[in-house]
């Protein structure tokens, strides 16, 4: 779908420099006119529907590189520049951001942040936040405020960084991020697993846990769409009963990652489980981005479960219950499954998403939100974002205090 399709939207800037982005949300805000930030438009349909008209402000233009001194392993960037272009300025000094997402083409960086989006390296590497040091953004008045700074070691002040992480450009619009960086790996490998059923993955899943190997992802694979994967495509007839596939992501130097091959093997024969295959080179490139392209596949409903590690074979279970046919990708070392339904479920948003997943997310510490429903279908705050204990009256007031006219994102996450 087209950005005028998912924003009420009756006209679109593209500001050049970030004084611009201040001119254009002073003006908004003189006229009480809401405002839309857009990056690679990737992730509008992310978080409730959009229903008051305004003015959509692209940012791809703010795509400069400001300061990337490589030796401090930090760099400074225009949030409206894609993370392939990102990724393709680091490679150059044998660097990296270690986060995965969908469009990489297409998605910038302060939309990333915006969204807070992780992909399966999330396990080894951390979240956005963990590498966000430095943020300039344009707050509701049109004033420029700015957060941290360009070096790793810097508390001073308020930590702007971790509260716009996150915000969905509710609280001000991001102009310009300083993030840290990772060294890139000599060597990447994936351990693709066949399991018999939940109960031999939860096993393994608590010894990869304790393990002396650090993977940088475990992933576990569930439902039919996984057995069309050219890659997995022989495992998964393996486990055609039950259809679960274990994926461990391995990075380093080429000694760690031999070493680390053979932890994994070991830590597998534990549970007699030695029919694993070791994938490197293209094959393992080419799955891993499908793994981070999944969240963006087309679904009818796309959801994205946060629990504590131990519960993730039990949401597993349940997700199955409600569709067998589900697509699941779950993060199971850090406690997130994404999951795919192909069709509407039968009891409809409300019951399936309210009804059961939130209360069963609830119970194990978690909590479920919806990432796309292209039928738009019984949207409301708690469908989208779920219940939980949140402080609300304490984000809205943060919320004023940011965007006293509510002109930011009106009404899609937070709101007066």
């Amino acid at each position: 779908m087209s950005t005028t399709e998912l924003l009420p939207i009756t006209e679109t800037l593209s500001p050049d420099t970030p004084q611009d982005v201040v001119a254009a949300v002073k003006d908004c805000f003189e006229s009480e006119t809401p405002v839309y930030a857009i990056g690679g438009g990737t992730s509008l349909g992310y978080g409730l529907p959009a229903k008051a008209s305004g003015v959509g402000l692209s940012l791809g233009k703010l795509n400069r590189v400001v300061d990337y001194p490589a030796r401090d392993m930090t760099i400074t960037v225009e949030a409206g520049i894609t993370m392939q272009a990102l990724k393709a300025t680091l490679a150059a000094e044998r660097q990296q951001l270690p986060i995965d997402v969908p469009h990489e083409d297409r998605a910038t960086l302060g939309g990333v942040v915006a969204t807070n989006f992780t992909g399966p390296r999330r396990y080894g590497y951390g979240n956005v936040r963990d590498y966000v040091i430095g943020v300039t953004a344009v707050d509701g008045r049109g004033t420029m405020f700015k957060g941290g700074g360009r070096v790793v070691k810097n508390v001073a002040g308020y930590d702007f960084c971790k509260l716009l992480t996150g915000s969905l450009g509710t609280l001000g619009v991001i102009t310009q991020l300083t993030m840290k960086l990772k060294p890139l790996a000599e060597r990447s490998a994936l351990v693709v697993c066949p399991l018999v059923d939940l109960e031999e993955a939860e096993r393994i899943l608590s010894t990869l846990a304790g393990s002396r190997a650090t993977p940088s992802a475990i992933e576990l694979l569930d439902g039919p769409y996984w057995h069309d994967d050219p890659v997995l495509a022989e495992a998964s007839a393996r486990a055609d009963k039950i259809g679960v596939i274990l994926v461990v992501g391995l990075e380093g130097t080429a000694v760690e990652v031999a070493w680390m091959l053979e932890e994994i093997a070991g830590d597998l024969r534990q549970h007699n489980s030695d029919g694993h295959t070791v994938i490197e080179g293209d094959e393992a490139a080419g799955l891993w981005r499908r793994l981070a392209e999944f969240p963006a596949g087309e679904a009818a409903l796309t959801l994205k479960i946060n629990v504590v590690p131990s519960a993730v074979t039990r949401m597993l279970s349940l997700v199955r219950e409600i569709d067998r046919d589900s697509a699941v990708e779950a993060q199971a070392g850090s406690g997130v499954l994404l999951v795919r339904f192909p069709t509407m479920p039968t009891e409809g948003i409300s019951r399936t998403v309210v009804g059961k997943l939130q209360p069963a997310a609830a119970a194990e510490h978690g909590h479920v939100v919806l990432l796309a429903n292209p039928s738009a279908a019984e949207m409301t705050h708690q469908s989208v974002w779920g219940g939980s204990d949140a402080p609300y009256w304490l984000m809205t007031e943060v919320k004023r205090k940011f965007d006293p006219a509510g002109i930011l994102n009106p009404e899609r996450f937070v709101y007066q």
